[in-house]
């Protein structure tokens, strides 16, 4: 089969390979469709990400769907979750596998991804897709569930005013999970129009061309909301400058959901600001129990991730692929192998 390796910061390398055996309790995959994530980016120009580093030629690829290749599920077309928790830990055992200090994580550590024709994965990870979702839809299914947890942390109730600061893949699935929860005014912010372009298409119902100076994006929201500010305020950018303008536009006894990834594995925030406001902070840790409620709403049409798909390309293009997401063209990059 054929595989592509990180070997190093930006050097991506297409492989032949036997096709990987599977334990008992895997099944035999065969990946139809990966979608390049924003942590797939800091890998891939960091080679590594916040405190895991890149110790051997890695498999990248966490967002994925595939056709299951042997077995008595031969044929059947799966959306798969790319973290395997434990189940025996306090964690685990307190309903947050999330948080699973033991989970094994496809395309990250000592656990190649998707990134090849066939892979093992554990069978308890493999969710079949209705017709009315195709593979590159159930690769999708990964960043919404990141989103629906994103949004559940966020207790978002009709009729709040919510802010995404960060309009690419997460966060334009983010606005549209807050649409469905109920939420009255929904702010978009990005450095990029075309990103804006597709929040407005999905439900945003104000637009604001971020510059990287936070202070004008929390003065413009809080003289359209009054000096009020907003209810909760989602940071999917992981920018500094995003972060600073979330606490700033957050209203006070507010919420600040903090999504993004910083390159540089810090966030930093005003303390006078979030103490006076009260301000609630919560981090998102990738997801948990949710790719049944996923297939759900996008089978039933409530959630579009087909929009969200720019860019197509075959596994052996994957260089070029990742080249193209680095750049912030389109929105989501999609590899079908």
């Amino acid at each position: 089969m054929k595989s592509v390796r990180l070997h190093a910061a930006r050097d991506l390398r297409l492989h032949d390979e036997p096709i990987p055996p599977r334990a008992a309790d895997e099944a035999l995959l065969r990946v139809t469709a990966v979608g390049v994530c924003g942590s797939d980016l800091h890998w891939y120009n960091e080679a590594g990400i916040g405190d895991a580093r890149l110790r051997r030629p890695l498999v990248l690829g966490h967002e994925f769907a595939a056709v299951v290749a042997d077995g008595p599920h031969a044929g059947r077309r799966v959306a798969v979750d790319p973290a395997v928790p434990c189940g025996r830990c306090e964690w685990c055992r307190d309903g947050h596998p999330n948080l699973c200090p033991h989970v094994r994580f496809s395309g990250h550590g000592e656990d190649d991804g998707a990134l090849r024709e066939f892979m093992a994965w554990p069978a308890q990870a493999l969710f079949p897709l209705p017709d009315a979702i195709d593979d590159a839809g159930g690769a999708m299914l990964e960043p919404l569930g990141v989103a629906l947890h994103t949004v559940d942390l966020a207790h978002v109730r009709p009729g709040m005013h919510i802010g995404v600061f960060g309009c690419g893949p997460i966060g334009l699935l983010t606005l549209q999970v807050a649409r469905l929860a109920g939420a009255a005014r929904l702010f978009a912010t990005d450095l990029l129009p075309g990103r804006l372009d597709a929040a407005r298409e999905l439900g945003a119902t104000d637009v604001l061309q971020a510059d990287g100076e936070a202070h004008e994006e929390s003065r413009a929201i809080l003289a359209a909301t009054g000096g009020r500010g907003l209810d909760v305020v989602f940071d999917c950018a992981g920018a500094q400058a995003a972060v600073d303008a979330a606490f700033d536009a957050a209203r006070i006894g507010g919420k600040v959901i903090l999504c993004g990834i910083p390159s540089d594995d810090r966030t930093a925030f005003v303390a006078s600001v979030a103490r006076r406001k009260g301000l609630t902070i919560k981090m998102v840790r990738r997801m948990k129990h949710a790719y049944p409620r996923a297939i759900e709403l996008v089978a039933r049409g409530l959630v579009n991730v087909r929009a969200l798909i720019t860019h197509r390309y075959k596994l052996e293009q994957a260089p070029e692929a990742f080249a193209v997401a680095n750049r912030r063209e389109g929105i989501k990059v999609m590899i079908e192998p």
